[in-house]
């Protein structure tokens, strides 16, 4: 997540109650909100990148929210955690501090309190989230983030405006599914027109210039109903 762009909030609950009320509030913030419903889903998409913040269950299915917590710290995931727990004993949080959670908020809560909170974290976080410099490499291919160029095999590809502000938005988005509405928002900057196919055919040039087989897709692959993922 960079300044410019929309925050992406990684919401790890098994509640559906909570994730329906927390969502719909954080979006009509702005924010993009991903759900997971386990620890052990939450932790794989965490350390995934893209994610900008991180509202963390202490209670869940499967690894529980210190445990996932703990994880990701001993990974060196230095992304924003908010902890969130029904038990608001001094023993949790005290916890859930120490194992590198940054804020904790016990259940229930404010909408306007766990708001505050997010910014408070997002902007403490700030320094780390500077738009990315120097060059991107996956493969035999390298982007360089400083001036528009594109290196494969030490040889320039042409692409066009667009094809390279999509490549980086899939970069500093890797191994997030990024709907086709997502994409033209960002990238493009405005409303999608249901029936479009703009993302679709610049996804294909690069597919065409980066891929191996652009016909079995490596990097840029596609995700049923859902949207791509920049796999590279």
């Amino acid at each position: 997540m960079l300044t410019q762009e929309k925050c992406h909030i990684l919401f790890i609950e098994d509640e559906h109650g909570v994730i329906s009320t927390v969502t719909d509030r954080l979006e009509a913030e702005g924010y993009i909100v991903h759900s997971v419903q386990n620890g052990d889903e939450g932790l794989r998409r965490a350390l995934g990148n893209g994610i900008g913040l991180i509202i963390l269950d202490l209670m869940l299915p499967g690894k529980g929210g210190l445990e996932v917590c703990s994880e990701l710290r001993r990974r060196g995931v230095q992304t924003p955690i908010l902890m969130l727990s029904a038990r608001g004993e001094l023993v949790d949080r005290v916890t859930g501090l120490k194992l590198g959670a940054d804020d904790y908020l016990a259940k229930p809560f404010a909408m306007a309190e766990l708001v505050a909170r997010l910014e408070v974290l997002l902007r403490r976080a700030q320094p780390s989230l500077r738009p990315l410099q120097g060059f991107y490499r996956f493969g035999d291919v390298r982007v360089s983030f400083d001036r528009p160029e594109v290196m494969r095999a030490g040889q320039p590809v042409e692409l066009t405006a667009r094809e390279l502000e999509l490549l980086r938005y899939f970069i500093r988005n890797r191994g997030m599914i990024l709907s086709r509405f997502e994409l033209l928002k960002q990238v493009w900057g405005y409303d999608p027109v249901p029936s479009t196919r703009t993302v679709d055919v610049h996804v294909l040039g690069l597919r065409q210039k980066l891929e191996r087989d652009p016909a079995h897709p490596a990097l840029i692959v596609t995700i049923s109903r859902q949207g791509y993922k920049f796999v590279g």
